[in-house]
């Protein structure tokens, strides 16, 4: 089995040197903003990548304006993988080490990316910071860069999902715009199939305005990575959280693992985008998703909003992790305070 997956001894020895280099409080980076010109690496840290979906991906960065480029390590399949583990990490090592790519595109998330972050050249990614977006999967990677080098990170599309026009434009409005005080909102919803579904539902968990710093991104990679040298610290933050295809007692068991954890309860607020493919059969005897969340979120008494437009659907914004933010619950905003590119 070992051998089949590609782990050796060898694998082991980078997270050794990865917890030397750490630096015991990072400084923040922000990458470069993108500009339209700009070459965009693709990258598939985690699942295979079929051809079509790679080509859509291309043909969605050139509407932007963008050069897309890739290596020929993204179109192999070793398993369910798109590559080793090694070859994974060495195409995200030289997108950030090769000067002529400006930012770099996960081209989709799927399962792997929690096997790299040992094989990650810290180091280099701190010389050369650069905007590095996508979701779902790839939530390790922007937390445990941020928490390595400072980089600020994007939670945003993946190449996959990128042919959108909201979430082509919620990504131009953070990625290539260096300002702050930036305001995203929630996609409104035409579709009345959308409009009367429940995981789409908006709803405020408990009002407030909270401050702070943005971590998160998919509630089973944000708990994949707890008793790990990545494990997200929540103090003072706003948690960002979203999933799919989860059972409400999955979600149940997930969060009630932050609750019971190190610094959960101590966020600042809480940010739920839409949790597609979540919510228990009404005829079941389960409980249904909102009531989970309420039961599990509302009596911490922070600030929190369920139905924030990012996650595994259609519309997916942009938002930075590792940047000052206010949530407001009650307008269903998120003010991005401080740039989040140069």
């Amino acid at each position: 089995m070992a051998s089949a997956l590609g782990l050796t001894a060898t694998i082991l020895a980078p997270q050794l040197v990865a917890a030397k280099t750490r630096s015991e409080n990072p400084l923040r980076s922000l990458p470069k903003h993108l500009k339209k010109g700009d070459t965009i690496g693709l990258i598939a840290p985690g699942y295979a990548v079929k051809p079509n979906v790679l080509s859509d991906a291309k043909k969605a960065l050139r509407e932007m304006g963008f050069k897309p480029y890739h290596t020929q390590r993204i179109l192999g399949n070793h398993g369910y993988f798109s590559n080793t583990d090694s070859e994974r990490a060495k195409d995200l090592n030289e997108m950030f080490a090769d000067p002529k790519i400006d930012g770099i595109l996960c081209a989709r998330g799927g399962y792997g990316c929690t096997r790299i972050l040992s094989l990650i050249d810290y180091d280099t990614i701190k010389a050369n910071p650069k905007v590095l977006v996508g979701f779902s999967d790839v939530t390790a990677l922007l937390n445990a860069i941020q928490i390595e080098t400072g980089l600020v990170g994007f939670h945003g599309p993946v190449g996959s999902t990128l042919d959108d026009p909201y979430s082509m434009e919620q990504l131009r409005k953070v990625v290539m715009h260096p300002k702050a005080n930036v305001v995203i909102e929630n996609v409104e919803l035409t579709d009345l199939a959308l409009k009367t579904d429940s995981e789409y539902e908006r709803y405020i968990i408990t009002e407030g305005v909270a401050t702070g710093k943005l971590v998160g991104g998919s509630l089973t990679l944000i708990n994949a990575l707890i008793g790990t040298p990545h494990e997200i610290d929540f103090t003072d933050a706003i948690v960002c959280i979203e999933d799919v295809e989860e059972a409400p007692y999955r979600i149940d068991r997930m969060l009630t693992q932050l609750i019971n954890g190190k610094s959960f309860t101590k966020a600042a607020g809480i940010m739920f985008g839409v949790f597609a493919g979540c919510d228990g059969d009404a005829d079941s005897d389960s409980f249904t998703l909102k009531q989970v969340i309420m039961d599990r979120i509302a009596p911490l008494k922070i600030p929190a909003v369920y139905g924030m437009s990012f996650g595994h659907v259609q519309n997916n914004f942009t938002f930075p992790i590792g940047i000052q933010a206010k949530l407001d619950t009650r307008k269903m905003t998120l003010q991005l305070l401080e740039k989040a590119v140069a």
